[in-house]
Order: structure tokens, then C-alpha cells, then sequence
């Protein structure tokens, strides 16, 4: 783990090279919950030898930037979830559901048609290669329990817990891996628990927790309102925060940027650190290291400097790559500004 103050990090993905994926078709489609293999241009014989260099680039433009926890950038997914979720037994994206997803707008999603279960580690070379390629402190991420659980149609389990409980094994299973592979943090994406906060209060934290236990390292649980290239409009508060006092998570990552987040909620997570998005990825001009700062003093207010770390508001998938460079330049450049104010 990093053990400067106020250490920076990303939420997940990095943006993905035009020559491996067509940008247009990927900017064209909500995040496919089942594969979504036209958008790769590389030929299925050539994909893992491209993705491995796409990853090396983005590896290397956050060591560039000055960030301190890095991931894969998520070079190797057609979405943040898709690539665990399509991978397991019991899960049909053949024969695909269409549900309305968080826009309003119709999409088509797995059907779980069996037992759910893990059949073989699914990214388990993605950290080893992470691990293999810096010596920064490295995290990966996954699709969280609740959000696979709503993000598909339930023809087999008949109840919602038992789905979710369900993947949270095969979660469970996969985390263990992959700290036995290097990972110094793993990462649960959930952002399912904002958009459909009454039914998380059922049985989302149960699940979150049944997913992370036994982990040997660092955990985080990421939530936010969307992915800014599809959502504009966004609330200033969550309907579901507090509530992830009680998951056994370490960190907890939260949007605050682009929806200009009441900064008092974090008060509610006094016993988490905090992973503050102060990158606004609506915007397409890049923050100046002043702005950032200024975002950064702000959450401070809520959360104290030993458990803050800083981020964007969520992953980078769609930005250009020169916007999402500068973004991650002006991301460590403010925290130093705050950090030289805080150590004197």
C-alpha cells in the first residue's frame, strides 16, 4: 500500500486505444452486460498479444501522471462487468433478456438459467501482469454481487438474496485468487446499490460482505450515478451511502465532482477511508491543478487526510486519451499542492 499522504488512484478503467477498439461502436452502446466482441478490431488469434501492449501503455501513462495506486486500466473488458460475469456457470448470454437499464433506455442482460458458479479464474493473469509490470501499489476490480444480481433475469433462484448470494461465492473465490496473485487491493464495483437503493437495503451489504471475506488485503467498494459519457444530470446526494458504514470494505469510492456531492454525507463513513472523486469526467476540458485542489480541501472538511485517497469520479473508459492523460496529471499535481499545505 502507498503510504504517502493523500495518495492517488484510479477507479478502474483507462481509456482503450483506437487501434484495438472501434471508439464509435463502444461510445455507441451503454456498457454491454454480454459480450460485446465487434467492438475488438484485432482478430481473435492476435487479441491477447494487443490487449497486453494496450495495457502496458496504460500502465504507463498513470506512472507518468504521478498516481500511486494503479490498475490495468481495464484495457482487456468490454465493460466494467462484463468479462467476470459472462465467465461463470449458470449464466446465459446466448440467449440474452432485455431489461431497461439506468438511462431508461432497453438493454439486453444475461439470463441465469442454473447454479450459479465460478469455473476457472477470470482475471487472475490480468493482476499477475499488472503485478509484473510496476512497483506501485496495484489494484484490480470486479463486478460487485448486488449489481450482477440486478444487471440480469432470474429464471433459476426465484428471489433476489439467493441470486446474490450466489455470485458473491463465485466473487469470494475470485478475490481470494487474487491476492494469492499480488494484488494489493481489490476493488468491488456496486454501483446497482444507488440506482435501486431500496432493495439494497435487503440484502446488498450481506452480500458485499459474503463476497469479501477471507480477503487477505485491502478491500474497496466503489458506487456512483453512471458513467458521465451517459448520465449528465446527476443528484447532489446518494439514496444509498450510510449504509456502507457496515460492509466490511476498507475503502469506500464515491462520485463527488461532477454531481458537486454534499461533502457532510462522507461524515456517515467515518469509519472507512475514502476514495473521493475530485476529477469531473463530464467535462471535457482538463482541470487545472488549482481546481482540483480546491475539490480536494473541500473533502477535507468530512474526511480526514489519513483516510482520504483521490480519484476520479469513475473509470475512464470513454474519455480520449490526451483528455484523460491531462485529467490524471491535474489529479496528482493538486494533491501535491494539499499535501505540501498539510506536511508544511
Amino acid at each position: 500500500m502507498s503510504s504517502r499522504l493523500l495518495p492517488t488512484t484510479v477507479v478502474g478503467s483507462y481509456t482503450q486505444p483506437g487501434w484495438l477498439v472501434d471508439l464509435g461502436m463502444l461510445r455507441s452502446i451503454v456498457p454491454p452486460r454480454i459480450r460485446a466482441r465487434d467492438i475488438w478490431k484485432i482478430e481473435a488469434d492476435g487479441l491477447e498479444e494487443a490487449q497486453d501492449a494496450a495495457t502496458l501503455a496504460a500502465i504507463h501513462d498513470m506512472e507518468r501522471a504521478g498516481i500511486d495506486i494503479i490498475t490495468d486500466g481495464e484495457i482487456r473488458r468490454e465493460s466494467y462487468s462484463n468479462r467476470f460475469a459472462t465467465a461463470l456457470d449458470g449464466v446465459d448470454i446466448d440467449n440474452p433478456a432485455e431489461v431497461p437499464g439506468r438511462s431508461g433506455k432497453p438493454i439486453l442482460v444475461p439470463r441465469i438459467t442454473g447454479p450459479i458458479r465460478r469455473r476457472h479464474a477470470v482475471e487472475v493473469r490480468d493482476i499477475e501482469f499488472l503485478r509484473a509490470n510496476t512497483d506501485r501499489t496495484v489494484k484490480i476490480t470486479i463486478p460487485g454481487p448486488f449489481t450482477m444480481t440486478q444487471t440480469a433475469v432470474d429464471e433459476h433462484y426465484g428471489d433476489g438474496e439467493a441470486c446474490a448470494m450466489a455470485f458473491a461465492e463465485a466473487v469470494n473465490e475470485e478475490i481470494r485468487d487474487l491476492f494469492a496473485a499480488g494484488a494489493d487491493i481489490v476493488q468491488i464495483d456496486e454501483p446497482w446499490m444507488q440506482a435501486k437503493p431500496d432493495e439494497a437495503r435487503r440484502y446488498a451489504v450481506k452480500a458485499v460482505n459474503r463476497a469479501l471475506e477471507g480477503a487477505t488485503g485491502a478491500t474497496a467498494i466503489h458506487m456512483c450515478f453512471g458513467y458521465a459519457h451517459a448520465v449528465k444530470n446527476k443528484p447532489s446526494g446518494y439514496s444509498f451511502l450510510p449504509e456502507l458504514a457496515a460492509c466490511d470494505a476498507d475503502q469506500v469510492s464515491v462520485e463527488a465532482a461532477q454531481p458537486g456531492l454534499d461533502i457532510a454525507a462522507l461524515e456517515a463513513l467515518s469509519n472507512k477511508t475514502v476514495i473521493l472523486g475530485v476529477i469531473d469526467l463530464g467535462d471535457m476540458q482538463v482541470e487545472s491543478a488549482d481546481t482540483v485542489a480546491d475539490r480536494i480541501r473541500a473533502g477535507l472538511e468530512a474526511v480526514a487526510p489519513e483516510r482520504l485517497i483521490l480519484a476520479p469520479d469513475c473509470g475512464m473508459k470513454y474519455l480520449d486519451r490526451e483528455i484523460a492523460f491531462g485529467k490524471l496529471k491535474a489529479l496528482a499535481e493538486g494533491a501535491a499542492i494539499v499535501r505540501r499545505e498539510l506536511e508544511g
